[in-house]
């Protein structure tokens, strides 16, 4: 690890809902939702009264009865997030886009041009105010995993460095779900052993821990647990895997909306991997129940492919397992991606009206590049209002 807190975390503070209360000054200082059916995004305002994202628009205005509800406008936080990550480039090359309002920034060569980290951090905090009118809040520590734990605990608004020479002090009085990669399953196992905190993790050897949460996981949470974690900032790090998710809210949905919903997320990614020329093997399915609990099945295929048919009915066949669980409890997200991605042949766009015979999806591709994304759409879909595309970094 360098001797100095280089790395920064930068996470913009409730991105959509900021954008709302930035553009209506009606807004600043109130509870708002974004979104109607579902909840995309929820002020802190809004937060502090329950409400969260994906969770169904009447559960959260029972929450909130004042809560102002306003229709969600991609297009203009698109726009916000580009010129955040303008900033971003102009503080440092260094710059590795996790999501559309988070990243991570290296700034240890910068010290003699621009000063300390904590110096260009508060820089960084200063202009996106000044030019994009948000919030965000920075973490700065040695390592990428204790940077963006630092910037969980600072928000909202905020901006904390943790000292090389206190980092295991900060780390250890926190919960273990601050650990990257400790979700709700994890979590009751470690807590069910009487695990509650970092430093709980850390004070056991590796081979306890991989006994109670398995191999990879035990190990990669041993290494946190004492804040080692040598990665590094990368640039252009091309995706390894590629995704796309549906919000229910807390309606019931039957078996045959699910398939709908499931076929008109597949055909989004499978696109998205032609586009960029890559294969897959690996389909995997996520479920958020009522509870908010989680839970993912994967399935690896045989030979990498980018075509609809196949990850479509190796995404059916892990839903179709996943149903009775379903029923029993209920489901407000369902999500697939794609990943062990790779470079791949992709046919090439084809002209308008090919010859019967060529690749179906190649044939779509070619309607919809020439005519728009809406203008063939899949049987099932019909009559179905039109899923919100999330706006997202390049791939």
């Amino acid at each position: 690890m360098p001797p100095d807190a280089t790395i920064l975390h930068a996470d913009l503070d409730a991105f959509y809902a900021s954008v709302e209360q930035r553009d209506d000054p009606r807004l600043r200082g109130r509870p708002v939702i974004v979104g109607g059916g579902v909840v995309l995004a929820a002020s802190y305002e809004a937060k502090a009264r329950g409400v969260r994202s994906a969770m169904g628009g009447r559960q959260a205005r029972r929450l909130c009865p004042d809560a102002i509800v306003v229709r969600p406008r991609m297009a203009a936080y698109t726009a916000a997030s580009r010129a955040v990550f303008e900033i971003f480039r102009d503080t440092t090359p260094l710059v590795e886009g996790l999501s559309i309002d988070e990243a991570f920034l290296d700034v240890g060569g910068l010290r003699r041009l621009a000063g300390p980290a904590p110096d260009i951090a508060d820089r960084l905090r200063r202009e996106v105010r000044r030019r994009v009118g948000l919030p965000i809040t920075v973490g700065v520590a040695r390592t990428k995993f204790l940077a963006k734990v630092a910037s969980g605990v600072a928000k909202p608004d905020g901006l904390l460095v943790v000292d090389p020479g206190r980092e295991l002090e900060f780390l250890h009085p926190l919960p273990v779900e601050r650990l990257w990669g400790v979700g709700p399953v994890t979590a009751t196992k470690l807590r069910e052993r009487g695990i509650r905190t970092v430093g709980q993790v850390a004070r056991l050897d590796e081979a306890t821990v991989v006994s109670l949460v398995g191999a990879g996981a035990g190990r990669h949470l041993h290494a946190l647990a004492h804040n080692r974690d040598p990665r590094r900032v990368q640039v252009g790090r091309r995706r390894g895997s590629m995704g796309a998710q549906h919000a229910l809210g807390g309606a019931g949905t039957t078996p045959g909306d699910l398939d709908a919903i499931l076929a008109g997320l597949v055909d989004r990614v499978a696109r998205r991997m032609r586009a960029a020329h890559r294969c897959g093997r690996t389909v995997t399915l996520r479920l958020r129940f009522a509870d908010y609990s989680r839970a993912t099945r994967s399935q690896t295929v045989a030979k990498a492919t980018a075509q609809t048919g196949p990850l479509l009915g190796t995404a059916r066949a892990l839903l179709r397992a996943a149903l009775p669980e379903i029923d029993r409890r209920g489901v407000t997200l369902i999500g697939v991606s794609v990943g062990n991605l790779g470079a791949g042949h992709v046919q090439p766009p084809l002209p308008f009206a090919p010859d019967p015979g060529v690749d179906l999806d190649a044939a779509v591709d070619a309607v919809r590049d020439r005519f728009g994304s809406t203008a063939l759409t899949r049987a099932v879909l019909l009559g179905r209002a039109p899923a919100l595309e999330m706006p997202r970094l390049p791939d």
